[in-house]
């Protein structure tokens, strides 16, 4: 097996383990697998992965101790500044959790809790453009079918 294909295989192997008790707050409890969040530690991402992982994780990863008004704001302002490949990583996430919210919001979530997290996602996602048209194009897609009015890369 060549070696990005065992870096993959060993990646899933430790997400999986990592969060094997977890689940989401939708109602149906879906598997945090599905989207990872972890306590793991910077620590053990250098030492099983390397610095180039672990940089990315830091660059994407917010800080749990802000109030989350304020790490919202900062994924909004710190967007246009990532990385490429956190950009990629980013609008992959953004994509991911707005697909779940919008199948299946989590337990306790109003019609307009729902909508707010669209129109800050939409923020956040104005700030990555130029990325991934693909990756765009699926999000610009999200936000019509929801009628969020339009998508951060489209005009009026």
């Amino acid at each position: 097996m060549d070696s990005d294909a065992a870096r993959l295989l060993d990646a899933a192997e430790f997400a999986a383990q990592k969060h094997r008790e977890q689940r989401r707050k939708d109602p149906e409890g879906t598997p945090f697998i599905n989207h990872p969040d972890t306590d793991t530690t910077f620590a053990e991402l250098e030492a099983r992965f390397g610095g180039a992982v672990t940089g990315l994780v830091r660059e994407v990863t917010d800080d749990k101790e802000l109030p989350r008004a304020e790490r919202k704001r900062l994924q909004v302002e710190r967007a246009p500044g990532r990385s490429p490949r956190a950009k990629l990583l980013q609008l992959a996430d953004k994509l991911h959790n707005l697909r779940d919210i919008a199948r299946c919001p989590p337990a306790g979530w109003s019609p307009e809790r729902v909508q707010e997290y669209f129109q800050w996602a939409a923020q956040v996602v104005s700030g990555l453009r130029g990325t991934s048209p693909a990756l765009e194009a699926a999000l610009e897609r999200l936000w019509a079918e929801r009628a969020t009015g339009p998508g951060p890369g489209t005009a009026g």
